[in-house]
């Protein structure tokens, strides 16, 4: 595998032409952060690359409606985030999965170093989540890890805006509530 130096703009280009080159070194570019995304939701893996795949795909088929190439890895973010939320509500509607098992792990787009001074601290805070609400877990994982304001979080969880506040607010105090007994 070889790596271009193009940027992803005239990457982008070639892309919307069918260019299998440049989808490909698009995807090897965005893969893994994707994939980690679609896991931090799914906590499955097997159905985070389904999706990861899935959402390339999408992406690639609806080029011409992104209007800014410089935003295409939120973009791209977004499509993943948007198909991992409907494969968790369409599996929570058919229990397989509980609701407690949506989050995964903190890893940013390099993922953790293995031996980070944070990783422990890191580990602990994520086992804690764990530990809440599967709603204030999964608003706590958008709003905080993956980064989404309030309004992308109301329309993904389809809730009103003063919920999702109120949620959020009260997710952030049971989570410090129970960091503040381990301390």
């Amino acid at each position: 595998m070889t790596s271009t130096n193009q940027n992803i703009e005239q990457l982008l280009v070639l892309c919307k032409s069918c260019n299998q080159r440049a989808q490909l070194e698009i995807y090897n570019r965005y893969n893994k952060a994707m994939y980690n995304t679609a896991l931090r939701i799914v906590k499955d893996s097997y159905k985070a690359e389904d999706i990861m795949q899935e959402s390339f795909l999408t992406a690639f088929t609806k080029l011409e409606t992104l209007e800014d190439t410089k935003l295409f890895g939120a973009w791209l973010k977004r499509i993943v985030v948007n198909n991992s939320i409907a494969h968790y509500n369409k599996t929570v509607k058919q229990n397989e999965v509980p609701l407690e098992t949506i989050m995964y792990k903190v890893e940013d787009d390099n993922g953790i170093e293995e031996h980070s001074q944070n990783d422990d601290k890191v580990k602990q805070i994520i086992s804690i989540m764990k530990t809440l609400k599967p709603n204030y877990s999964l608003g706590l994982t958008l709003h905080l890890i993956e980064g989404y304001d309030y309004d992308e979080i109301c329309d993904i969880m389809d809730i009103s805006y003063a919920n999702c506040r109120t949620m959020i607010s009260r997710a952030k105090e049971s989570l410090r509530k129970k960091l503040e007994l381990i301390a």
